[in-house]
Order: C-alpha cells, then structure tokens, then sequence
C-alpha cells in the first residue's frame, strides 16, 4: 500500500453552538422554555431580569388598559433563522436551511460587541417583575399549592381508624386496603390475603370476607368490590326500596349486566314481562350508580395548557399576538457588559466577553424563535379564518407543506413550531397542530377536511333518534348528499376517534 497525500475540494453543512441552540429553543415548549431561561439567567452572569421594563409596562398597561401592539393576519413576519447541520439526515439538512440568514453569520460578530443590547428595542416581551411575577403566581397557584391530595388509601385508612376492631380484623383490614385500586376494585382475591396473613395470623378465609364486608361500608360506598355486579349492588343497597324500579334494578344487575351493556333491551322485556317505561325507570336507578366508586376520592392531577399564542377579533379582522407572559423580560447586564467592552486583556476580561457573545445570541435565538412562531401562527390563522368564524364545521384541508410555502420554511420545521404549541382563541385552546389535517374528495372536485367531517358526524349523532341510532352505512349517505365523498370503513375510523360508540351501543329508551 502506497501512502500519498491528496487534495480535495468539497461542500458540507456544518452547525455552529449558536445555530444549535436557536434549533433547540425553536422546538421547546412553552414549560421547557421557561426552565431554558432560568437556567441560562443562573449560568451567564450577563443576563439579568429587565424588571425596571416590565414594571414601567405593566403600570402602562393598567394606567391605559391597552393590550399590547397585535399583529394581523395579513402582516408579513420578519426573516427567519438560519440554519446549518453537520453529518445530519437529509430531511435535517432541508429543515436547517430555513434558518439561513445573514444575522447568524458568525464571522459577522464583532470582536468589540455593543454594550446595549438592541434586542429590548425590536422586541416586546414583557410580563411583571419577579417580585410582582412571584406574588401573582402566588395568588394564582394558592389553591393548587395548599390542597392535599388524598388517595384512595388515605381515605380508607382514615375511616379504619375510627371503626373500633380488634387487632387481627384490622391487620386483615390494612392487608386489604393495600390491595384495592384507585378505582376501588379489589385487586387480590380473598385465598391469596388469606395465605399472605396465615403466617401471622390463625385465621379463615370467612374472617378475611367478614372484614371485607365492612370496609364495602366505607366511604365511597361500593369500594372494595370484586366485580361490577358486586360494586352495583353495594350502592344499589344504599338506595331508597320504595324507589320505583328499585326491584327490577336488582334483578338487571344480578343476571343481565351484559344484555344492558349489548343494548339488548328487547330480551330483558321479554324475560320479565315487563313494559318500556318500567325498564327506562330501573335503568335510570343503575346509571346512577357509579361502576368506579373510588375515583370519587382518587383525584388526577389536572394538566394546564399555557398558550404560546392569542388570536382575537378586532373591527371585523383577527388579529394574532405573543402571549407575553411565556418568556420573561430579560437582557443584558449593563454594568458587566461596560466591562467587556473596556478591551482589558486577561482572563477576566475573556470570561466577560465570552459571556457576553453567548448572552446575546440567546438573546436573538429568543427573538427568532419567538418570530417564527408569530410568522406560522399568523399564516395558520390566515388559512383557517373560516373555523374561527364559523367553527369545526368549516375548517379547511391543512398540510404542513401548505404553510412552509407560506413562510418560505421547510415542512420539518414546520412541524417542530407547531408541536406542543398552543393558540387561545375565542373557541378554545388548541395545539397548533390541530389546524392540519386530510381532505376528502367531494363530487363538486373540491376538498372537504377531515376535522370538518368529524365535526358532521357529531352533529349527526347529536341530533339523531335515540331509539333509532344511525348506522355508519346511514351516515355515509347522508354525508353523499352533501357531496361529499367518504367510506363506510372511514366513517367508522372518525366515530371512533371521536369516542362515539357503534349504532347498537347508542341505543336508548324513550
């Protein structure tokens, strides 16, 4: 083998720190970015909270009771990112072009970088003051921070404590209560407490029952129960006998749960000779029972949504803005960014200036990100004026590649702005992805959404006859006389995405 030395000529993406993390703040979550920030205000001693800005707006804001300056629909967004990769998948290389503009250029950063920071001065984005934003939050989260949440198991063991038993009846009581579900189902059965006990206990399984039988008395009423019949007729025991259809409901719940849940109500008459009216009456006494008592007690813990994105109506147009209490006020310390530009050689001073090159492209990733959200939330809004104005029923056909030609971007990312974004508007708050969806064909040679489908489809089934569901055959036709094109198997493919159960299922009593 010969070694030799060659030349080569060649052409390669490459990304810098900078482009990297204008990529990363790009595709954060309004959560994940709050945490970005934090960490990066507790990193750089550059960066500082602009209270002195965000308090001076928020007593013009409530002075004036103006919103902030909202940007219409039709506006034109600034440029955007750009973005270069290295040995990345092709689809990463078109994504990272959108990010190609000469801002990001870093053989254009000066050596001797400006003490103030131009970026307060394009960009507004305020919300008040740590002090203020810490009281607010404080007052806001007071019920959330102060509330105990108590499990299923808290509440029962509460409850033992206060019922007088004898020592073996309350081991066996704690060995039950450890093995009932949040939903209130025992979820070991009665052999295996009693061979888990009978090592330190001289007991029969007719104990282990007995003390079931107990804590089946506790609040809620029906915990503890082996299956649903059990469970029904725990709570129906607790009901008044004198009720009409009390008896009748005992029976249903005994022997014919599953022809109730099949709709079969033609069998349960015949088998007890008994008329519509007398079996609407006992179904209405069983679907008040609650087939999962314990997640009266047992409360989840509620997700809230920050929405990155206000869209409001104002003299007839939409208008489109930044919800500014996402993304703190911050900026560049003054007083540290006097002394990087003193030009004092050393490593003080090298520590300084690399902060502060640091410090403000964070600054400018913020800034950009927060303009390419703008830009596609902007056009999005444009697109889908007629779901804002008329609601689900009118939403257009949306692909991602419908708004990257829209903002001269690339279609991934696209996708990485409108993930985990959330856009308020005057029907609610959605992820910006909701807005995209398929069409289907009509006979006009138009296209009608997917989501607008789905929102038929349950406006049918809302207004349909409950004693005669329709049928996803019925359905299909009905949507053909609207023109529009669409498969039984679809139809079924939307109901079920809907949560809408089968015709069979849907089926009442008058």
């Amino acid at each position: 083998m010969k070694l030799s030395l060659q030349l080569k000529l060649g052409q390669q993406l490459t990304m810098t720190p900078q482009l990297q993390q204008a990529i990363r703040l790009l595709q954060l979550s309004t959560l994940d970015l709050q945490q970005e920030i934090q960490e990066a205000l507790e990193s750089n001693p550059m960066l500082e909270l602009d209270e002195t800005q965000a308090e001076s707006e928020a007593a013009e804001n409530s002075q004036n009771d103006a919103p902030q300056e909202l940007k219409d629909v039709t506006d034109d967004s600034e440029q955007d990112i750009e973005q270069q990769t290295e040995q990345s998948s092709p689809e990463t290389n078109d994504d990272l072009q959108d990010l190609q503009n000469s801002d990001w250029n870093e053989n254009e950063i000066p050596d001797e970088l400006a003490v103030d920071s131009s970026w307060e001065d394009i960009y507004i984005n305020t919300i008040p003051s740590s002090s203020h934003s810490s009281q607010v939050s404080e007052d806001s989260d007071f019920e959330s921070r102060n509330s105990a949440v108590e499990s299923l198991q808290d509440h029962l063991s509460w409850q033992l404590n206060l019922t007088p038993m004898s020592g073996s009846d309350r081991l066996i009581a704690m060995s039950i209560i450890d093995s009932i579900d949040p939903n209130g189902l025992l979820t070991s059965s009665i052999s295996s407490i009693h061979a888990g006990l009978i090592r330190e206990l001289d007991i029969e399984e007719d104990e282990v029952i007995a003390v079931l039988h107990r804590i089946q008395q506790f609040d809620p009423v029906g915990v503890g129960y082996r299956d649903l019949n059990e469970c029904l007729s725990l709570q129906l025991a607790h009901c008044d006998p004198e009720c009409p259809g009390y008896a009748l409901a005992g029976k249903i719940i005994e022997g014919y749960l599953p022809q109730l849940a099949t709709r079969d109500y033609k069998l349960i008459m015949k088998r007890f000779r008994i008329k519509e009216t007398e079996l609407k009456t006992a179904l209405d006494i069983i679907l008040s029972l609650n087939p999962k008592p314990g997640s009266e007690i047992t409360l989840s813990d509620t997700p809230y949504v920050i929405p990155d994105v206000f869209v409001s109506k104002a003299k007839g147009r939409w208008k489109v803005e930044l919800n500014p209490d996402t993304t703190p006020s911050i900026r560049v310390n003054p007083v540290y960014a006097a002394l990087a530009g003193r030009g004092n050689s050393g490593s003080d001073s090298a520590y300084l200036k690399d902060n502060l090159q640091e410090a403000r492209w964070f600054l400018k990733s913020l800034q950009s990100r927060n303009e390419t959200l703008l830009k596609v939330a902007t056009n999005i809004v444009e697109h889908q004026r007629g779901f804002f104005d008329y609601g689900d029923e009118a939403m257009k056909p949306l692909v991602l590649h419908d708004i990257a030609e829209a903002v001269g971007m690339h279609e991934s990312t696209i996708s990485r702005v409108t993930t985990q974004k959330y856009m308020h508007t005057p029907r609610g708050i959605f992820e910006l992805k909701y807005f995209f969806s398929s069409h289907v064909a009509t006979h006009e040679g138009g296209e009608c959404s997917s989501t607008a489908i789905r929102a038929l489809i349950k406006k049918l089934v809302a207004s349909e006859n409950p004693q005669k569901p329709l049928s996803d055959s019925k359905i299909t036709s009905l949507l053909g006389e609207q023109g529009i094109n669409i498969a039984r198997r679809t139809i079924a493919k939307y109901r079920e995405s809907l949560s809408i159960s089968p015709s069979n299922e849907r089926k009442r009593l008058v």
